[in-house]
Order: structure tokens, then C-alpha cells, then sequence
């Protein structure tokens, strides 16, 4: 069953607050969440492009005002979220966002010189390549692998044609198309083809990627455990309870409290860290914390202990 549900009035007041918002600064975004923290792709995708183009603008968030999401939507007669404004005049929602970028119009309304984009270096294996042409074999002559990166640098592939705006890049024979935003985050990407153990895929390494939390099973850590202990570089916390600790531990870890997180903060940025608590949960949030203050090089145990007692020391008690 289909429900319906009326919107708020426009008033007078509340047009009047609306008007103020959109009067705070020459560059307004009302979006679902905020710049640092998004919560949707449509959002998302704007504060991508107004980064790239100006240093600073207003957003406001209309899930937290239900009287705000609903005037913004009746004072520009535009049914979604997010809406742009630029020196109080609307522009328009992500779609005409998204394509005034690619036509360079966007920046004429913003007041900002067009980046010029070198098309990025990108290189493809023998195999991928292969890969590729079968993939594309049925394309239209005017189609194109299209190479998509996110600001959190993931990596999606598809086959359409180029649209006004996109970087292209000739190598191996193939024709990539990527937008402005992704072909800035593409320089030095190199495509493989990897079969193995029965599965297969695209493998992409992307130099411009932030570092990542390094996901590693027991008896790696195992055999990394015993190359640093022999010269005395061994890094492995444990962000379990003390009572927990108690129950089960693996030897040559450190129970990670305020007094340890302090020290570890004062080590060097590429110091090798490895986190683990009982299944791998709150080890991974722990090693994202240390990723956000500059470590380079952090990994998680797979499985926490409860891994490690059944792959590599079973004395260990399962708990």
C-alpha cells in the first residue's frame, strides 16, 4: 500500500530562514549529512566536485531539520536533495551538478579558473589487456572502457562512450575515459589479470591510494612475529579487556590501554603495527584509529585469537 506523506508549508518564516542559509556564504550546498561525512552517494558526489574546485563553502544538513529539507525542496520547486546554490541563485541538483563539471560550465559559475587535466599514465598487462578486448569485443565503435575512482579510491570499470568533460587515455590498443575527479586519482594505475585458486580478476594497484588496514592471517603474522622478534621490532597489540586477556593471549603481544596508545603515538609513521582482539572487529576500528593519526604500515589479525588458537597454537584457550 502506497502512503502519502504532505509536506510542510512553505511560511513566511521558515522562507525567511531559508533565505539567510542561502545568503551565508557565495557557495551553499543543502545535502544529506556533512562535507566530512556524507550519507548519500547523490551528496556525496557534489562535495567531491565543489572540493576539487573552490577551498571553502556552507553545506547544510536537512536530515537534521525535517522543516529545512522539505522548504528547500518547495523554495526551489526541485523535488530532490542536494541542492547548490552559488551567491543565492540555484544551480541545481547532483545530475546538472555532475554534468556543468563536465562541461566546465560549473566553473564559470563558480568563479574559478578550469584545471587543466594531464591525462594520466596508466599501464595494462599483457593479460588484462586480453581480458579487456574479450570483455569489449561487442562494444559499439564509439564505446570505451570507463574507469571510475572514488574519493575513497575504489575502483569501478564499465563500457559506455565518452561524455562531454572526460580525460581519455590510449594504451595496449584500449581506449580509457575517465572523469576529471577519477583521471586526477588514475596517474601510475597499473590493470593485471590474476587467476588463482580457482577465482580471477582485474588486479589494480593505485600509487595514489591512501594506505589501507592490511588484512593478514595467522600464520602470516606468525612467520612476521618471529622475523621481528629476532631483531627486536615485534608491534602486536591487543585491544581485548584485561579480563579477557586473562582467559587467553598471544605471547609477544601488548594489552593496548590510554598509557600504550600514548607511546605508539609517539613512534615513527612507518612503524609496523598489527592489531588484534577476539574476532577481528574491534582490532580492525582500533587499526583504522592509528590509519587516521599518519601509521603507514597497520594491519589486522583475520579472525583475532580465535583464529590464531585453531591455525597456529592451539594451547591457546578458545573462549
Amino acid at each position: 500500500m502506497l502512503t502519502y506523506t504532505a509536506r510542510m508549508p512553505l511560511t513566511e518564516d521558515l522562507r525567511t530562514r531559508l533565505q539567510a542559509l542561502i545568503a551565508a556564504d557565495e557557495v551553499v550546498l543543502f545535502m544529506k549529512g556533512t562535507r566530512a561525512r556524507p550519507q548519500c552517494g547523490f551528496s556525496a558526489s557534489v562535495v567531491q566536485v565543489l572540493d576539487e574546485l573552490v577551498p571553502s563553502y556552507r553545506t547544510v544538513d536537512v536530515l537534521a531539520d525535517p522543516e529545512i529539507r522539505d522548504g528547500i525542496k518547495e523554495l526551489s520547486a526541485w523535488p530532490t536533495i542536494p541542492q547548490l546554490y552559488v551567491r543565492g541563485e540555484f544551480v541545481g541538483g547532483a545530475d546538472i551538478v555532475r554534468e556543468m563539471h563536465g562541461s566546465g560550465e560549473l566553473e564559470g559559475v563558480l568563479g574559478v579558473a578550469r584545471k587543466e587535466i594531464t591525462p594520466p599514465r596508466i599501464t595494462v598487462s599483457a593479460r588484462a589487456a586480453e581480458v579487456f578486448r574479450e570483455a569489449t569485443a561487442d562494444a559499439g565503435p564509439d564505446d570505451a572502457i570507463r574507469l571510475s575512482i572514488s574519493s575513497r579510491f575504489e575502483h569501478d570499470l564499465g563500457v559506455e562512450s565518452a561524455r562531454p568533460g572526460d580525460v581519455q587515455v590510449e594504451v595496449a590498443g584500449l581506449r580509457f575515459v575517465l572523469d576529471r575527479m577519477s583521471a586526477g586519482r588514475a596517474d601510475g594505475l597499473s590493470f593485471d589479470y590474476v587467476e588463482q585458486g580457482g577465482q580471477a580478476g582485474f588486479k589494480i594497484e593505485n600509487p595514489n591510494a591512501p594506505p589501507t588496514v592490511q588484512q593478514i592471517g595467522p600464520t602470516e603474522l606468525a612467520a612476521r612475529m618471529a622475523a621481528q622478534m629476532a631483531v627486536g621490532e615485534l608491534h602486536l597489540y591487543d585491544v581485548r579487556s584485561p579480563q579477557e586477556r586473562e582467559i587467553a593471549r598471544i605471547a609477544g603481544s601488548t594489552l593496548l590501554d590510554p598509557a600504550v596508545r600514548d607511546q605508539i603515538l609517539g613512534l615513527p609513521r612507518d612503524t609496523p603495527l598489527v592489531f588484534h582482539c577476539h574476532h577481528g572487529g574491534r582490532s580492525q576500528q582500533a587499526a583504522e584509529y592509528f590509519l587516521d593519526q599518519g601509521f603507514t604500515r597497520v594491519a589486522n589479525l583475520r579472525g583475532g585469537i580465535e583464529a590464531w588458537s585453531v591455525e597456529v597454537d592451539p594451547q591457546v584457550p578458545r573462549y
